[in-house]
């Protein structure tokens, strides 16, 4: 079946103050979705929303993915549903191996009964590191204790292969990358797209859609998408930046402050 994830309406506030404003979205498996914007304009507060930060309050709107409502889900409900974040700044956890983290997490994720046996997920784990170029010691590591940026991201990458969701978002997961990294978390990324499974990647730059090419670009302003278009999109965002938008918009402020 082909995955089906809509956001319809998505208002969100934290502490009172609303951040989302808006926001509609639309993504099928298969396709590969950017949002880009300036810094301030609700990116990472959709992706935290959409995973079910309890910071974030949902004040109005839907998520659907699959026909299912996301936003009625606790956290690990929505991850059993098939939703994924690559987070911008993965958090170390000290006492828990990665190799620990990521068998119980593929576990609950297939429920009590179908359970990964121990040399499966060995097998597996292995040979995904292996594709992203980690070296197999960072299996027996804290979670991403001592961890670099890179290898931070390419450690969600490595969680995402194993997990296989039906709509990853990635957020920022280029940052903090060298070009040979950036490469290899491309190519993971390029080589999990099928029908069954979408993505949504949110970044500040070009470089990343050199390696991967998104179906749709959309721009994200004012705590809504307020531009959608295709590759060329980003191009043209690389070399004018955002002032055209705002002019061709009637935008004062992009960010989620003053409009």
């Amino acid at each position: 079946m082909t995955t089906q994830f809509e956001v319809r309406g998505l208002k969100t506030a934290i502490n009172g103050k609303e951040i989302l404003k808006g926001v509609d979205l639309a993504i099928k498996g298969g396709e590969i979705h950017a949002i880009m914007g300036p810094n301030g304009t609700g990116k990472s507060t959709l992706a935290s929303a959409l995973m079910g930060h309890p910071n974030y309050e949902v004040i109005e709107g839907e998520a659907l993915l699959n026909g299912e409502d996301l936003l009625e889900m606790e956290v690990d409900e929505r991850s059993r549903a098939g939703l994924f974040l690559a987070m911008q700044y993965p958090s170390e956890i000290a006492g828990v191996t990665n190799a620990d983290f990521l068998r119980s997490a593929i576990n609950a994720r297939r429920g009590e009964g179908n359970e990964m046996s121990l040399i499966k997920f060995i097998r597996q784990m292995e040979g995904t590191m292996k594709e992203l170029e980690m070296n197999t010691e960072f299996a027996h590591r804290y979670l991403n204790e001592g961890f670099s940026g890179g290898e931070k991201k390419r450690n969600e990458i490595l969680q995402m292969k194993l997990l296989e969701p039906k709509i990853a978002i990635l957020d920022e997961v280029d940052s903090g990358l060298d070009i040979d990294a950036l490469k290899v978390v491309a190519a993971g990324i390029n080589a999990m797209c099928a029908e069954d499974r979408g993505f949504l990647i949110i970044t500040h730059y070009q470089r990343l859609l050199d390696y991967i090419t998104p179906d749709y670009v959309h721009v994200m302003m004012q705590g809504r998408i307020v531009k959608s278009g295709g590759a060329e999109l980003a191009l043209r965002l690389e070399n004018e930046g955002y002032e055209w938008i705002k002019e061709e918009l009637g935008i004062v402020d992009e960010t989620v402050g003053r409009l």
